[in-house]
């Protein structure tokens, strides 16, 4: 029976490859995680525009989380709509209520836009005037300033992505602990 032998390099390789691997699942496990446990899809999203300045600006890196209470007047709101690729950060200007069914449709205007979100919902599905509850992605709770230019940066300059993850890939494996 032969033995299979790796010499001290390939071992190291080998090592810091594995630990490449084990960091990537850990940040995939615990988004996964937070997802779950903050009842939301997205719990960190990036704000891309100024419609919600002076309350965040672009860049801001958002918190949030989705309640299982009803929203209200005031509230800072993530949604999505069905044919747009971003979710847009809003916050809630009316909230219309089913008084039969304890629905709520909502009704959103960015801080610093002069119109309420009519049009974008428009763009959406003609005709449609609220959103719905389940296009909700959830609730800003907290936020870190400008943290998310990162996120911008690397999603306007593709090649950017891939060179600081080539990098990273890179220093972590010829990094020799």
């Amino acid at each position: 029976m032969q033995l299979l032998t790796l010499s001290t390099s390939h071992r190291r390789i080998f090592q810091q490859a594995l630990s490449l691997l084990l960091f990537i699942s850990t940040v995939l496990v615990d988004f996964k995680g937070a997802t779950v446990t903050l009842n939301t899809e997205a719990p960190v999203v990036v704000v891309l525009t100024e419609s919600m300045e002076p309350a965040f600006s672009r860049g801001d890196l958002l918190f949030l989380h989705n309640p299982n209470r009803a929203l209200n007047v005031g509230d800072i709101i993530v949604y999505k709509l069905e044919n747009k690729k971003i979710p847009i950060v809003h916050r809630i200007l009316q909230v219309h209520s089913n008084t039969e069914t304890g629905d709520q449709h909502f009704l959103t205007k960015g801080d610093y836009n002069k119109a309420d979100d009519r049009g974008i919902y428009a763009e959406s599905q003609p005709g449609k005037l609220w959103l719905t509850r389940s296009e909700v992605v959830g609730v800003v709770k907290g936020y870190v300033p400008y943290v998310g230019y990162l996120t911008i940066f690397m999603n306007e300059n593709p090649y950017a992505k891939y060179a600081m993850l080539g990098g990273l890939a890179l220093v972590t494996l010829i990094q020799g602990n």
